[in-house]
């Protein structure tokens, strides 16, 4: 039994205890892994000795932790993905049963770990999710891809292992999954949503930035402009938007799109196809997202899949109400017709009802106080007080 520091008050953590945190690669606009810098920053300031598990990871750069690189070969042309993940999980485990840490937190599906973090969702979920989109041919061949039969195994086996003691689900949606798909105990499931800076994200950023950015994108002041902010076009719906975008019936309503994706190409063309070359803009990845919650007068993210995705949480912070789909985790904090819309992800006809509703004079304007009440509860010292309350009771 390893007790809090002599002294030390409710919420702040032993210095001699030692907590791993287990994330294979960095992804600079993954949501994962600003958790996971978050997570660290507040696990070194109430006095944690840190170490992250991964095989690559340039955005790590607080102090006050180490890294421990599992980085082993693996054959790229016969194992690829597979071989890639295994030969990380096989090195994790090893760091992990050696390392003599009092918590082990992982982010990917590795047994053995105290703690896993669902930030990911529950793959079982998302490939059925995904199939209700794909043909025959494409269905079949999810369903024996060697890759998801291995991540399900592997998913299996993490939450059936006797040394899991807590899943950490950052929305209900994953909870109800974590259920649903696998039975894991009500007891092992604890919902942490992500935190959001509600300082950085604020609906004043539209007075510092709202006619300054949309006269650089050479947008009017008065057009609907909604905004899409993410990788993952597919996953993420950015096919449906188009789809949308030309089923409203406001033909000045204006798309912007956030995000590097690899087939983004194909989404330009799509645009192209249907005639919104002047609707929409594609101006991928940003350095800095905030002028364009600034510009925006609404953020729409009509995902398949997406346990809890931080820029809706910043748009909401940042005063913008959202349309979104019954499929992703902000979904449990949108009222419908008070600070957004939920539909389902692949009904078209649904989503440009609700961007048609969100265009009309004043009425996103009048949303927005109650898309940043929303979401006050989620700052990041509520996330951070939830994480270290968490170790606690562990420990």
């Amino acid at each position: 039994m390893i007790s809090t520091a002599r002294g030390a008050t409710p919420g702040e953590l032993n210095a001699g205890i030692k907590v791993a945190v287990v994330r294979q690669r960095y992804n600079p606009c993954g949501g994962a892994e600003r958790f996971v810098e978050r997570a660290l920053g507040a696990l070194v300031r109430e006095g944690a000795q840190v170490t992250l598990i991964t095989r690559s990871w340039e955005g790590a750069v607080q102090e006050g932790f180490q890294q421990k690189i599992c980085n082993p070969r693996y054959s790229r042309i016969f194992g690829g993905r597979i071989a890639r993940d295994r030969s990380f999980a096989a090195c994790a485990q090893h760091e992990m049963a050696q390392g003599g840490y009092d918590i082990i937190q992982a982010h990917e599906r590795i047994p053995g770990c105290m703690i896993f973090r669902a930030g990911d969702g529950v793959h079982a979920a998302w490939l059925e999710h995904r199939a209700r989109g794909q043909s025959a041919v494409a269905r079949m061949v999810a369903k024996h891809s060697p890759f998801h039969r291995y991540i399900l195994q592997q998913e299996a086996a993490m939450l059936a292992s006797p040394a899991l003691k807590t899943v950490i689900c950052n929305s209900t949606l994953i909870r109800e999954e974590m259920q649903r798909y696998y039975r894991v105990p009500e007891e092992k499931l604890v919902v942490i949503e992500n935190g959001v800076d509600l300082d950085d994200f604020h609906p004043r950023l539209a007075v510092q930035w709202r006619e300054y950015q949309r006269q650089t994108l050479g947008i009017d002041a008065d057009t609907p402009v909604f905004l899409y902010v993410g990788g993952g076009f597919e996953r993420k719906g950015v096919a449906q938007l188009l789809a949308a975008l030309t089923g409203m019936r406001s033909e000045q309503a204006q798309l912007v799109i956030v995000g590097k994706d690899r087939n983004s190409a194909r989404f330009e063309r799509q645009a192209r196809r249907l005639g919104l070359e002047k609707r929409v803009l594609f101006v991928g990845a940003q350095q800095d997202v905030r002028p364009f919650y600034a510009m925006a007068d609404a953020f729409v993210l009509p995902t398949r899949y997406d346990p809890m995705p931080n820029a809706a949480l910043e748009a909401m912070a940042s005063g913008l109400p959202i349309v979104t789909s019954t499929t992703c985790g902000i979904a449990a904090r949108v009222t419908s017709g008070e600070n957004g819309f939920v539909c389902d992800a692949l009904d078209v006809a649904q989503l440009a009802h609700h961007m048609d509703q969100l265009a009309a004079p004043g009425i996103a304007n009048a949303m927005r106080g109650a898309a940043r009440a929303a979401v006050l509860d989620l700052d990041l010292d509520a996330m951070a007080t939830k994480l270290i309350g968490l170790y606690h009771s562990l420990l």
